[in-house]
């Protein structure tokens, strides 16, 4: 029988609630050795036996992947049950079944699936795939046919799609459309494998072995600390905290990242000691989704009125391209914020310099009573920076900066970065003036640039 040759190994319970799951949108796994690759390959057979005509498609990053791990497997097991046609990388049942083999090395691999059908989808490794891609294949979810519609995925913490993974399965972050009735996360590890843990008993002391990112992510499966993070000091216990009145003597600034695509800006308020307190915060834009449209400039003047409404912001920064000339204007976007009164201070562009500074901001450091703490904290309603902040990856040709993919990620941690740089390049040459002289020293600051 086709099934007792398929499943020669009994499930564990982890891989039978995956085989059961009815969800539209299924995610299996978290750690390693937790039997992913297996699971796939056996739940992709059985809807193929039980399903005659059914469509299933099975993705992975390479198709040298998908070879090494389905289709040479495959091959073994479906010999003599499903013919396998290398040129259309495809299984064709007797009864009309078909498991087709796709892979997506790049961002634009996906765009060949655009109109096509399946009924079913597995995204094996999803983690490796970006968020353009995965919406991508939702939409090849359809067909005029009674066959289940649903989407199988496995992945590991870590990888350019961790981000919408995490968002979707593990904090269950849902947007407009997204309903949180479709989606289920099976988490699996190493000792749920039975199977793994009796012919390598070993391999559970080489996770334990790994540095402190990896073992985190492989072997306990967490989403907070994975392999490649870049803000490895992040501490939520640390660096984030409960709002709080802030009092009247900080100074209070606002920083920004502005475009069609998203306005993150943030209220930071200043104690007198240097310590810097995100207070509030804009999130708005195209990167949230088809029903968020961009704000033009007059809209972001009055999102950024509205986070410093009461408070009097002692510098409103942005980065250096809002100061590039429009050709058909000869504006610029801060010569447009200005008009709406609301005059920008220009940060510093160098992105390297700009991440040490917010690491350095980030160092827990003990005082002389054994009490620990961090040159930031963030009140916990500013939920996209608390959010994306330690989603940043390193970016693998530059190690030293960040990766700029995902891109919905990076608008909020750019913004903080452009005040952790200012802050160490303008904050040690400008001692905060008495109450009296500050309008004047503002104003004189504003002189000396182009205003």
């Amino acid at each position: 029988m086709p099934a007792d040759r398929l499943l020669a190994f009994a499930p564990n319970d982890k891989q039978r609630l995956f085989f059961t799951a009815r969800e539209r949108y299924v995610a299996y796994g978290g750690a390693r050795g937790g039997g992913k690759s297996w699971a796939v390959r056996v739940k992709a057979v059985l809807l193929a036996l039980y399903y005659p005509g059914i469509r299933v498609l099975v993705v992975r990053r390479s198709y040298a992947e998908l070879e090494e791990n389905h289709v040479r497997p495959m091959q073994t097991v479906l010999d003599g049950i499903a013919l396998y046609r290398d040129r259309d990388k495809t299984f064709s049942f007797p009864a009309g079944s078909r498991i087709h083999f796709g892979y997506c090395d790049n961002e634009g691999d996906v765009l060949r699936y655009q109109g096509q059908e399946f009924d079913c989808v597995f995204l094996d490794e999803a983690t490796q795939l970006t968020e353009f891609q995965f919406q991508t294949f939702k939409g090849c979810l359809r067909g005029v046919n009674d066959f289940p519609k649903r989407m199988y995925i496995t992945c590991n913490p870590g990888g350019v799609g961790h981000a919408w993974v995490k968002r979707l399965f593990i904090d269950r972050d849902f947007r407009a459309g997204e309903d949180p009735g479709d989606y289920v996360f099976i988490p699996a590890g190493v000792r749920d494998n039975r199977v793994l843990m009796e012919k390598d008993p070993e391999y559970v002391r080489r996770l334990e072995s790994l540095p402190y990112a990896l073992r985190k992510a492989w072997l306990e499966g967490s989403w907070d600390v994975f392999a490649g993070q870049f803000f490895t000091e992040w501490d939520r216990r640390l660096h984030v905290c409960r709002p709080f009145s802030v009092p009247p003597g900080w100074r209070r600034y606002v920083t920004m990242d502005y475009g069609m695509d998203m306005l993150a800006a943030y209220l930071i308020a200043v104690d007198p000691r240097g310590r810097a307190y995100v207070v509030s915060e804009v999130y708005e834009g195209r990167d949230l989704g088809e029903s968020h449209p961009g704000l033009i400039i007059s809209q972001a003047a009055e999102r950024l009125r509205e986070l410093a409404a009461g408070t009097e912001v002692y510098e409103w920064l942005a980065p250096p391209d809002l100061w590039n000339a429009r050709q058909e204007t000869g504006r610029s976007v801060a010569d447009i914020f200005a008009e709406q009164g609301i005059w920008l201070t220009r940060t510093s562009n160098d992105r390297l310099a700009g991440w040490m500074a917010v690491r350095e901001r980030l160092r827990p450091v003990e005082d002389e009573t054994g009490a620990v703490s961090a040159g930031l904290c963030v009140f916990e309603n500013c939920v996209n920076l608390i959010r994306t902040l330690p989603l940043l990856r390193y970016d693998e040709r530059r190690p030293s900066d960040a990766a700029r993919d995902p891109h919905e990620i990076t608008h909020a941690p750019d913004a903080l970065r452009g005040f952790c740089v200012y802050w160490v390049q303008q904050g040690k040459e400008e001692a905060a003036p008495p109450r009296g002289e500050k309008l004047i020293h503002r104003l004189t600051r504003r002189g000396r640039r182009r205003y």
